[in-house]
């Protein structure tokens, strides 16, 4: 015990020195949030990898794994999608150059579409920060045999994400993610293979777990498995779609050239280390299985831990939970940054104080991760399920955000009016089919859905329906209105 503990606490106060030093080069609001755009293709790359590698994937992808074997995949899959559409955007992306997603609404729909898209992402995201500080707590409980419990891990987690991230934003957020993203690679890819030795490989797998965890979609996951398994998928294509922390790093990138070369790599390395993630989570449910318990719906999210405690070599084993704790922090600190973001410059600097000094940008967009840190903290200590929480949150920001982003960046005709119905319906929804979840009856509730059928469809179905009903029913945009993203041709020489 002693032996993972220190070391990973040794790596962490590694990483703590390093945000310290970072700081002192934070001298304005561009240094803090968007790293001086001046990040070179491989610190991109990992830090990429950091940023979606959360413990979405880590712990909420090994729960899902606990539930539903490798069709879990469908999960990850969505991203996937998602990085390659990505790909055809990067370099306008960063060629726009902005901040926050709230920059790109406002420039299309008007500062009420940047006001409402801002109360979608900081739900979502906020959500999102909670299941960090539970995996945080998974983690220090299994490498520490108990000894930290579930809610002392969650506090520790708490402290250092929030610490982290004031202390330096996307300076320290980008140039940690370059060793956390090469330990995130290495330690997965080199523990799949003794865990499917350690548990028998695939016949022992084959022999012991349930015949539907070797299924494309798992018949008894959901009221309508194909509908459940492809819900998931689309969920995390919508999030990555518009997610705004990864747009955050293609405006920190050097040139549009490197944001789009980044992303070739961002989606070979994703597919990479989230099929060995639910390999990993899946077989070692063959010698694992006993410890979960059933009754405690996150419980199966510790199935990766526990193979890297009990299932490989000790420099394995804390090179793979070193891997979990890096990606818990950088998930954290990215996914708490982006809000602060939003609020400072969406509300603050745009609606109360247009003129504020560069150090007071920086002061109180400090004083907004704590505030967030804390009411993330507060969701984390009553989560039920990792997975759970994951998905909402992913489904929130995807029918709230990404119809309208996408149609700003790619749909000339979406208008104003659009824009705004589709982001406010798309939340509202959202919110409303996530209560239904609490107070309908079971009966009703089939495979843990209001009525059987996944939320993300009649919440997307409604996004993109209004964006494009009422843009239509509109004046079209006007040519100034589309200059800053569709920019006139120049003519050939």
């Amino acid at each position: 015990m002693t032996f993972y503990i220190y070391i990973i606490l040794a790596y962490l106060l590694v990483l703590m020195g390093f945000n310290f030093y970072r700081a002192r080069k934070v001298k304005n609001q561009e240094d803090f949030m968007v790293a001086g755009r001046s990040l070179s293709v491989w610190v991109m790359v990992f830090t990429l990898i950091c940023t979606w590698i959360g413990s979405g994937t880590f712990i909420a992808g090994a729960e899902y794994a606990y539930k539903a074997g490798f069709s879990s995949l469908w999960m990850a899959a969505g991203a996937w999608f998602g990085i390659i559409v990505i790909y055809f955007l990067a370099a306008k992306i960063r060629t726009f150059g902005q901040y926050t997603i709230g920059d790109i609404m406002e420039v299309r729909y008007g500062k009420a579409a940047r006001l409402a898209a801002a109360v979608a992402l900081i739900i979502s995201f906020v959500a999102i920060v909670s299941y960090q500080f539970v995996a945080g707590g998974f983690i220090l409980n299994v490498i520490t045999d108990g000894a930290i419990s579930e809610h002392l891990g969650m506090i520790i987690s708490a402290v250092f994400v929030v610490l982290f991230t004031a202390l330096a934003g996307m300076m320290a957020v980008a140039y940690t993610d370059l060793p956390n993203g090469i330990i995130i690679v290495v330690a997965v890819l080199i523990s799949l293979p003794f865990v499917y030795l350690k548990v028998g490989g695939w016949h022992a797998a084959r022999a012991t777990l349930p015949p539907d965890f070797f299924q494309v979609f798992n018949s008894r996951f959901g009221a309508h498995p194909v509908l459940k398994g492809l819900g998931y998928a689309l969920s995390t294509f919508m999030l990555l779609m518009g997610v705004q922390s990864m747009y955050q790093k293609f405006y920190s990138a050097k040139t549009p050239k490197d944001a789009k070369v980044s992303v070739v790599f961002w989606v070979i390395g994703t597919v990479i280390v989230e099929t060995a993630v639910v390999a990993i989570a899946v077989f070692s449910m063959v010698k694992l299985g006993h410890m979960i318990n059933p009754n405690v719906e996150k419980e199966g999210g510790k199935l990766v831990l526990l193979a890297a405690r009990y299932l490989v070599p000790a420099p394995v084993g804390v090179l793979l939970l070193a891997a979990a704790v890096v990606v818990v922090i950088s998930t954290g600190m990215n996914y708490l940054l982006s809000p602060t973001t939003n609020i400072m410059r969406d509300v603050y600097q745009r609606m109360i104080n247009p003129n504020a000094k560069q150090s007071t940008m920086v002061f109180m967009q400090r004083l907004w991760v704590v505030i967030l840190g804390g009411i993330a903290f507060a969701l984390a200590w009553k989560l039920q399920s990792v997975l759970q929480m994951a998905y909402f949150a992913y489904v929130i920001y995807g029918v709230a955000i990404t119809p309208a982003l996408i149609a700003a960046l790619a749909w000339k005709r979406a208008t104003r009016a659009g824009g705004i119905t589709s982001i406010v319906s798309g939340t509202v929804v959202t919110i409303g089919l996530k209560i239904m979840t609490y107070v309908l009856p079971e009966r009703m509730m089939p495979g843990g859905d209001p009525f059987g059928i996944p939320i993300i469809y009649p919440a997307l179905i409604i996004s993109v329906g209004t964006l494009i009903v009422v843009s239509l029913l509109t004046t079209p945009p006007s040519r100034e209105e589309l200059e800053k993203l569709f920019p006139e041709k120049e003519p050939a020489a």
